[in-house]
């Protein structure tokens, strides 16, 4: 498939699937990036977890229109609600799409998916050539998840325009973060953030590793240590701030995604779980210490190597190791 095929699309209706969560949906920016610059005018709509309306709304430019997906047996990300399937594919077959690009893994489940769509033409990951009116691109074995997706862009004839991940940070979210009070008497550089909580409870470092590292650098560079998590993690962040020697401002609770990010924005370093938090800092910019356990480090850590260490470390040993990359991190110019 070429450029030139791409641009007589241009105009075209577009429809993405990619129904996961919050790291795997900022790996895929700059696909999305590509793939807008190659087609300007078209339509181009997203279909994918319920939550992931908000990440489209942030991506706007990218992104025209949100879908929700309600499921598949072969996924755990969320029940099948199977009340809705019937109207989901029926509602989706009428749209008749130009095109269906899979975005979800190799196309072993998610290819019957998207044909299911019924779009005009299909484009994506699998294996063989496909059928009528589909293009299929054999799904890479290795490389960062970011550039596996890339490469499914560039294949279609889009034009790579950067592998580096974005996050923006819109005015409500920093009005939400100012409403919050969680910021007074916090000066921008003058905190590091910690998030010790990750989806799966499996992936979590020690909350006494990262309470130790903590007090380190606390000492070492006087700065604050802010605790960040979602509502569900907050028994989590209150286990590690007990074991502090420093009291640390827990941020842990009802903020957004967005304005945890703004929050983010104005730290210095983050420390973390390999967890979406981590693909936030590698879209801002935020020098970052991942700690890894369970995933494929080579598939999921962020590009930039120099600003973003990461480290594996399943059995919480390297504590010393994450305060030498945070000192090495913060020495940084």
């Amino acid at each position: 498939m070429t450029s030139s095929w791409l641009q007589q699309h241009d105009s075209a209706t577009v429809v993405i699937f990619r129904a996961l969560q919050l790291g795997d949906m900022l790996c895929a920016v700059p696909a999305l990036r590509a793939l807008r610059t190659a087609l300007p005018r078209a339509r181009i709509s997203l279909v994918g977890l319920p939550w992931a309306e908000q990440f489209a709304s942030r991506f706007r430019r990218y992104i025209d229109e949100f879908i929700v997906f309600p499921g598949h047996a072969a996924f755990p990300e969320q029940p099948v609600r199977l009340d809705q399937l019937h109207d989901f594919y029926a509602g989706m077959r009428a749209r008749r799409f130009d095109l269906a690009l899979q975005m979800h893994g190799n196309g072993q489940h998610s290819n019957a998916i998207v044909r299911a769509f019924g779009a005009r033409a299909m484009a994506g990951f699998g294996a063989g050539p496909g059928g009528k009116d589909e293009y299929l691109i054999a799904f890479p074995d290795t490389g960062a998840e970011p550039l596996r997706l890339l490469a499914l862009a560039t294949g279609l004839g889009a034009p790579a325009c950067g592998a580096q991940l974005e996050f923006p940070i819109t005015g409500a979210d920093q009005r939400e973060l100012e409403a919050s009070g969680i910021t007074c008497g916090l000066a921008p550089g003058s905190y590091l953030c910690i998030h010790p909580g990750a989806r799966s409870a499996d992936k979590c470092w020690p909350p006494a590793r990262f309470a130790a590292v903590a007090d380190q650098l606390a000492i070492d560079r006087r700065l604050t240590t802010v605790l960040t998590g979602s509502p569900a993690e907050a028994p989590l962040t209150a286990a590690v701030g007990r074991l502090m020697r420093r009291a640390p401002v827990d941020a842990a609770g009802p903020l957004s995604i967005g304005a945890m990010a703004a929050l983010m924005s104005r730290a210095r370093l983050l420390i973390c779980n390999d967890t979406g938090v981590s693909h936030i800092a590698a879209g801002l910019g935020l020098r970052s210490v991942v700690i890894f356990s369970k995933a494929d480090i080579r598939r999921w850590a962020p590009l930039d190597q120099q600003l973003h260490r990461c480290l594996w470390d399943p059995f919480g040993e390297q504590a010393q190791t994450v305060i030498d990359q945070a000192r090495a991190l913060l020495r940084l110019r």
